[in-house]
């Protein structure tokens, strides 16, 4: 995948992740920095904004549901934002307090509900907060399905399905990349 051009902040960004260990965190496909590096660059492919490429980047910060390690506490949330910035910092932090378990259910009702879990707050986002959550989402999940064949095999379907009902949310090229990564292959003799 080609490198995504690196500006001032997301050197930045970059560093303070090395600084907070991620190069040396063991992550499907190396370390935890290649994973976050390459989410970026996947967001770049698809043509997102420069500021959800800095999240996706920095996605990890908080822990998140799946990823239990925080490399920096949410009480030095002011740190993380004056490197990327508060757009950033807070498509960071959404990202990370997503109940997976309680969001994703209402994914495909009209007024999809996520639930915050660090404070046990429910709410309705922005169009953009989805649209935003659904593609560093889809970004994330596809890294780890493209360098592990062992989790795609086991998680392949369920991410196919999470991923259909982000469909809404997601851009056509990210949809596309989904569809790619994670439809099975046919069966011989199909």
């Amino acid at each position: 995948m080609p490198d995504a051009p690196i500006d001032r902040r997301t050197h930045a960004a970059r560093q303070l992740l090395h600084d907070l260990g991620a190069e040396t965190l063991v992550h499907p496909g190396g370390t935890l920095l290649a994973h976050l590096d390459r989410v970026r660059r996947r967001l770049a492919l698809w043509n997102a904004r420069p500021t959800l490429r800095l999240a996706g980047l920095c996605h990890a910060l908080y822990g998140t549901d799946g990823f239990a390690t925080a490399l920096l506490p949410l009480d030095r949330r002011t740190e993380a934002t004056g490197i990327i910035g508060p757009e950033a910092e807070s498509l960071v932090y959404f990202y990370a307090s997503c109940d997976r378990r309680a969001t994703y259910s209402t994914l495909t009702d009209e007024a999809p509900h996520f639930r915050d879990r660090f404070t046990d707050r429910t709410f309705v986002p922005t169009r953009r907060r989805w649209e935003d959550f659904a593609e560093l989402t889809a970004a994330n999940e596809l890294d780890i399905a493209r360098i592990d064949s062992d989790f795609r095999a086991r998680r392949g379907a369920d991410l196919l399905k999470l991923c259909t009902r982000l469909r809404p949310f997601l851009t056509p090229v990210a949809w596309q990349d989904c569809e790619t990564v994670l439809t099975p292959a046919p069966s011989p003799g199909e």
